[in-house]
């Protein structure tokens, strides 16, 4: 399933027509008037991907990006001007928007900009199930285990590991053994992996 789009633009013309044509293409979309009404809405909005435009009283979309990216709301992020000039342009890819379109936007650009936001989220929400699960997996290791697993994940082999935690190889074997029962592989690039994905470094 798409994630949403949330559309932050002061003005009600912009805001009706880009969402009408949104919606005309089977893309979820919430509109807000200004920065303030999404940032209070934020906290019950699941993640989805942001069209925001850069002249808005009180908070501009530059600067509702970058207070987005500080509080590690890393959403995909479009922004639309129709007054955008190269520095602006600079800022909104510095903090790491994913497209900068002019008005009158032109619908083929837009929607293409969304569908590698939706992709690019998904891509991010994958990597995080996949985090955890490892994570879940690792949890059930001794420390021992984990030290053995860590090692492992490093490229030393079972005599290495032995001589490092001045232990026998046969019961180094042991640890890989149940490491291998509590992780459901005894493939050390398989090892290597979950630790990787554990600690956030697929």
């Amino acid at each position: 399933m798409s994630c949403p789009v949330y559309l932050v633009d002061d003005d009600d013309a912009v805001r009706e027509a880009l969402s009408l044509l949104l919606r005309t293409v089977g893309i979820e979309v919430r509109g807000f008037a200004a920065p303030e009404a999404f940032l209070s809405a934020l906290a019950t909005l699941p993640p989805g991907c942001l069209i925001l435009d850069i002249r808005m009283p009180v908070i501009s979309g530059l600067k509702l990006q970058e207070q987005l990216r500080a509080q590690g709301v890393d959403w995909p992020v479009v922004v639309i001007s129709g007054h955008g000039d190269i520095e602006a342009c600079r800022r909104a890819f510095r903090s790491g928007a994913i497209d900068f379109l002019s008005k009158p936007v032109d619908e083929h650009d837009l929607i293409d900009a969304i569908q590698r936001g939706q992709a690019e989220l998904e891509r991010s929400r994958r990597q995080a199930s996949e985090t955890d699960e490892a994570r879940r997996l690792l949890a059930r290791l001794t420390g021992r285990e984990a030290e053995v697993l860590e090692m492992i994940a490093k490229g030393l082999t079972t005599r290495q590991i032995a001589g490092v935690l001045d232990l026998s190889p046969r019961t180094v074997d042991s640890h890989r053994a149940a490491i291998g029962t509590k992780a459901g592989t005894t493939s050390a690039a398989e090892l290597t992996r979950l630790w990787l994905e554990a600690h956030g470094t697929p």
